[in-house]
């Protein structure tokens, strides 16, 4: 009889092991499918005015393999004056980091950080804009991507 408590015991034991690792599986499941919509995204910020002119950001993300409309695009490592001071962006674009971190501060103070890894969509072309500094890094390696009037940004908000 103790032999068949036992063996009871066991196959209890056993089948509690099929739930919990059944229940692991769907788990890493969800945990696979949401790094591969992760995968399916480039984080970005976006720069955009308020009604008043005054500048704000949002975080959110940009579609991998998404042809987009642009004009052309350009590096820079150097920086031109009017970048050193509060300046809205001279047109609308994506501004993407090869190396550099820069703080930006929009127009209530409020900042976010940009990194290599992190699309700028700058579209806060009106008023003061924003201003930045480069706090790791001895220059801000970028490339300039700007987009054709009217086009689609692609930007989706978190």
């Amino acid at each position: 009889m103790a032999a068949l408590t036992l063996l009871t015991a066991a196959t209890s034991i056993n089948a509690t092991t099929t739930t919990i690792g059944g229940g692991d599986k769907t788990k890493k499941a969800k945990a696979k499918k949401a790094d591969a919509d992760k995968e399916s995204y480039i984080k970005a910020i976006r720069l955009y005015n308020l009604p008043d002119g005054t500048c704000t950001f949002e975080e959110g993300k940009i579609p991998n393999k998404t042809n987009m409309d642009v004009k052309t695009f350009f590096a820079q490592t150097h920086v031109d004056d009017y970048e050193k001071v509060a300046h809205a962006a001279p047109r609308m674009q994506y501004v993407v980091t090869l190396k550099g971190k820069l703080k930006f501060k929009v127009s209530n103070g409020d900042t976010f950080i940009i990194e290599p890894g992190v699309v700028l969509v700058a579209e806060d072309t009106l008023g003061k804009g924003h201003s930045w500094d480069l706090v790791k890094g001895e220059k801000w390696e970028r490339l300039y991507i700007p987009l054709k009037d009217g086009a689609e940004d692609h930007f989706i908000k978190n």
